[in-house]
């Protein structure tokens, strides 16, 4: 037993002002990675002005996730074989380089091509921040930094559309990617200086690389279908047809190969664990609701409630705050206890309870009502968030952990993919029946998005059709989200308590079996800092 006491207390890694240190550094990282779409986004009207291309404007956001998604699994995969310190300072790099590419950009051509070396950087950001926190704090005290994560997502949430429209107003879209450089150098320097993990051997272990490719093409087919169906395809035509056949063929051959493969890029095994299986269902789930509603709030509230875009940031507050300070509690509770089966059925249940009421708002409803209807979405997604990362890295073992933290993120990261696709096509096609049924399709041939000021020239017949139409689509949207969000609530059920790392009694292997010993000591023996 004491033994086993040294090895945990070995695995936990700096304490005190260095891991703060290091977190900060890591938190740096994910508000590098977080910032720029949002940025970006605000930024893309400007751009498509200089350079033009308006028929390829949605590649400039495609071309970043597909790359961003598809290497998710590949970085995880690669730090758990040579090492998470240079594999992640790899993907900085990247991630800066492509950015100045992006900036230095004169057609949309290359906007598009250099926006998918940055996504390919962007893929290992947040999986390396997950990873390299799972290995320097055990789970038991790795509640203390949820709140910081889910700050960092808020301040990026409010603060990117804001940053992102002074610096296009006042120094020119470029510099929207230009901005990464000084945050990135940074990010650079602090991990460089202070990041010290635990020695590590250089893995011989041969890359499977068909597995990387079959999974590519698979998730590639997935967020191509998820994009462009009901867009830019038709979800019947031959085109979507074919990538869902694609998709299904890929991710069959990669499932087929994994099992072979000597060193698989996601090994099948962790999945044999239970509660790493639920937390990627969550987190599917938690993705799908959480993209969905960041969509369709502020456009909601700028349509129906008269808010301007200017500050599309701040109409969140109410959701973002909640989820802040909700993990940053359901963090302190689970570092002090060491409980959390709680909060995910507690999460499951208010991010329903939300949604639903959410689908209750009309042309009538109040800012300060849909505010606290947000608030309970926002509360529900704080128990959620972190504690989804949490357990699945608690469920596996050491050398797991980059994988594990991938596929949370790889799994997060399609939800968002189709929360965005269903619901967005349901909102579409509701404001548009809508909009025939009152007579007003003809203000809505072009798009079925108007901001305030074009829904101010319209007659009040029409403005009054529109608004009705937006909240029929919004309670569509929600009411699907909601329903879709029970199956994240069921799966809470069965999550079972197990242990946290850092316990008197650490948690159990990949597999479900065992005491987690071997994991402890094995971070024990591998002590010594690079």
């Amino acid at each position: 037993m004491t033994e086993l006491k040294k090895a945990a207390a070995t695995s936990a890694g700096p304490q005190g002002r260095s891991v703060r240190v290091v977190v900060l550094a890591l938190m740096i990282t994910m508000l590098l990675a977080m910032l720029d779409n949002l940025i970006v986004g605000t930024a893309m009207p400007t751009i498509v002005g200089d350079l033009g291309g308006m028929e390829h404007l949605s590649w400039v956001v495609t071309a970043y996730t597909l790359a961003t998604a598809a290497s998710t699994p590949i970085w995880g995969k690669l730090g758990d074989l040579y090492g998470r310190k240079g594999i992640f300072l790899t993907s900085i790099v990247i991630f800066l380089i492509g950015s100045v590419l992006s900036g230095l950009a004169q057609d949309m051509g290359q906007l598009i091509g250099f926006r998918a070396i940055q996504g390919l950087g962007a893929g290992g950001l947040m999986v390396g921040v997950m990873a390299i926190l799972g290995d320097l704090v055990p789970p038991r005290e790795r509640g203390k930094y949820q709140g910081m994560m889910a700050g960092v997502m808020a301040v990026a949430m409010i603060g990117g559309p804001l940053v992102g429209g002074a610096i296009t107003d006042h120094l020119g879209w470029r510099w929207s990617f230009y901005i990464n450089l000084p945050l990135g150098a940074v990010a650079l320097a602090m991990v460089t200086a202070v990041l010290h993990l635990p020695v590590k051997e250089r893995s011989t272990a041969k890359v499977d690389y068909l597995g990387a490719a079959l999974l590519t093409v698979g998730i590639t087919a997935i967020v191509l279908v998820t994009t462009w169906g009901g867009t830019e395809y038709a979800w019947d035509s031959a085109v979507i047809m074919e990538l869902i056949a694609l998709g299904v063929a890929s991710l069959v051959g990669f499932l087929f190969v994994e099992t072979r493969a000597a060193e698989p890029i996601m090994p099948l095994h962790i999945f044999r664990n239970l509660n790493f299986t639920l937390m990627s269902v969550i987190g599917f789930m938690a993705g799908f609701v959480m993209f969905g509603a960041v969509l369709f709030l502020p456009l909601y509230q700028q349509s129906v409630q008269g808010a301007t875009a200017t500050n599309s940031g701040l109409l969140l507050l109410p959701m973002l705050l909640s989820m802040m300070i909700v993990s940053l509690v359901a963090g302190r509770i689970t570092t002090s206890t060491g409980k959390y089966k709680i909060f995910p059925i507690l999460g499951s249940v208010l991010m329903v309870a939300g949604l639903f009421l959410l689908a209750t708002m009309d042309t009538g409803t109040t800012r300060f009502t849909s505010g606290v209807y947000m608030a309970v979405l926002g509360a529900g997604m704080g128990f959620l968030m972190q504690i989804t990362m949490l357990v699945a890295q608690n469920s596996v073992e050491l050398k797991d952990m980059g994988v594990a933290s991938s596929a949370t993120t790889l799994f997060r990261t399609l939800g968002s993919s189709f929360g965005v696709a269903i619901m967005g096509a349901l909102f579409t096609g509701r404001v548009r029946d809508e909009m025939g049924a009152h007579g007003g399709g003809g203000a809505m041939e072009q798009s079925a998005q108007l901001d305030a000021a074009s829904l101010a020239k319209l007659p009040d017949a029409a403005r009054e059709a529109y608004e009705y139409a937006v909240a029929s689509g919004t309670h569509i949207a929600f009411l699907v989200g909601g329903s879709v969000a029970v199956v994240a609530l069921v799966a809470a059920l069965f999550v079972k308590e197990v242990p946290l790392r850092g316990t008197v009694k650490p948690t159990a292997s990949s597999d479900g079996d065992g005491d987690g010993t071997a994991p402890a000591l094995a971070a024990a023996k591998g002590a010594q800092a690079v």
